[in-house]
């Protein structure tokens, strides 16, 4: 990434910056990203770079050119990055409530040389989507990437989507999404997290959830095309179904996971209140995270042609996104949850094997084992608690 010094008309210090094809003008970031006035975060660039790769893909699904709306578009960095680079994009509306950042895309837009592409909004991201939302003026790809939630704009999308319209979410409040503050995120998410090793994919199901109940009430489905957990954020990405069928089949993939401390014995139901309140393996107390989303979240196909898109592109970190993109598409089908190789073996006092040799024997077993990109000694399997702790204690010479 390279960047130039110089002052903008935001009346702050501002730099150009080069990222994938584009360059952007940028207000250098001097404290705390969420007060200030417009900020471009380095931190998300792997997020934009599989943001064109996704926008790549959907185009080739879909076999149509796009419109596109960047809701919240601060620098207008997203929103450009698909005018340039996601090929077949006939139309992107670059939106941004503050009237600084609107200045700051327009600046940009200029700069790429994609005024012909661009349309350039200020205002509110729910009434700018909710004005598109007759059916000559919806959109196919709506991108949501808050500060915070994007809870408080899912009605607005799904709205303006047009049907088979692909929606990607951003969610950047980790610390009620991992269950650091539980009413928070019943207000917003509409379910109950867990602070367990595998937060980070409750994190993920819990804005699936989110979506999917939202989008219910329009009578739209939804399927997840591709979702991953990274750093300090979540990402979804999700194709919508229009009509009340798809929305009942949508709404029967929404559980809970239940998940006991004592023994880690975890288990998911899709009758929310068929649960029994004691663990089937010792007899402790069950925790319930839920309702959020049981069904897959990434799609094997899609996701290997982003791995194929990835190819060639010249991103700065490709390295890193093809390892994630290549674990995504090893567990893609597999169960709900993962186990820590360091919490089962804590709980059995042993010393924790390498992650690879405990998913070579759950599969030398006859389970489906691979590891996870949502955490590095996590192993995604159809065993049970039981049969994972077998396989450590084998590994450790104590079985």
């Amino acid at each position: 990434m390279k960047a130039l010094g110089g002052r903008g008309e935001l009346g702050s210090s501002t730099e150009w910056i080069n990222e994938g094809k584009v360059k952007i003008l940028a207000p250098r970031l001097e404290g705390p990203p969420k007060k200030a006035p417009v900020f471009y975060n380095p931190a998300m660039e792997l997020s934009r770079d599989l943001s064109v790769l996704a926008v790549r893909c959907y185009r080739g699904e879909a076999g149509r050119d796009l419109k596109a709306c960047d809701a919240m578009a601060a620098t207008g960095v997203r929103g450009i990055r698909f005018a340039v680079e996601a090929g077949g994009v006939e139309r992107v509306v670059l939106n941004d409530v503050r009237p600084s950042a609107y200045r700051l895309i327009k600046i940009n837009v200029e700069e790429n040389g994609v005024k012909d592409v661009c349309e350039e909004t200020n205002m509110d991201a729910n009434a700018l989507l909710s004005l598109r939302s007759r059916p000559k003026d919806k959109f196919d790809v709506v991108d949501l990437d808050p500060f915070g939630s994007p809870a408080p704009f899912l009605d607005s999308a799904v709205r303006g989507l047009r049907e088979g319209g692909m929606l990607a979410l951003t969610a950047t409040d980790m610390a009620p999404l991992c269950g650091a503050h539980p009413s928070s995120t019943l207000r917003k998410y509409g379910g109950f997290p867990l602070r367990t090793e595998y937060c980070h994919e409750i994190a993920v199901r819990l804005l699936i959830g989110c979506l999917a109940s939202t989008a219910a009430k329009h009578d739209v489905g939804v399927e997840i095309l591709f979702s991953h957990a990274t750093d300090h954020y979540v990402r979804v990405y999700a194709v919508s179904r229009r009509g009340a069928t798809a929305a009942n089949e949508s709404v029967k993939k929404m559980g809970v996971i239940a998940h006991c401390f004592n023994c880690l014995h975890r288990s998911w139901l899709f009758d929310y209140f068929g649960g029994s309140p004691r663990c089937k393996v010792c007899g402790g107390r069950l925790s319930y995270a839920g309702p959020l989303w049981l069904g897959e979240i990434a799609d094997r196909k899609f996701c290997e042609r982003m791995l194929k898109e990835l190819e060639g592109r010249g991103f700065r970190l490709e390295g890193k996104e093809r390892k994630l993109l290549e674990r995504i598409v090893e567990e893609a089908g597999g169960p709900p949850t993962y186990y820590a190789v360091e919490e089962v073996c804590g709980k059995l006092s042993l010393p924790p094997p390498r992650v690879e040799e405990v998913v070579s024997r759950l599969r030398e077993k006859g389970f489906f084992a691979v590891r996870t990109h949502f955490k590095g000694s996590g192993v995604k399997t159809d065993a049970d608690i039981g049969a994972v702790e077998e396989a450590v204690k084998e590994l450790s010479g104590k079985a």
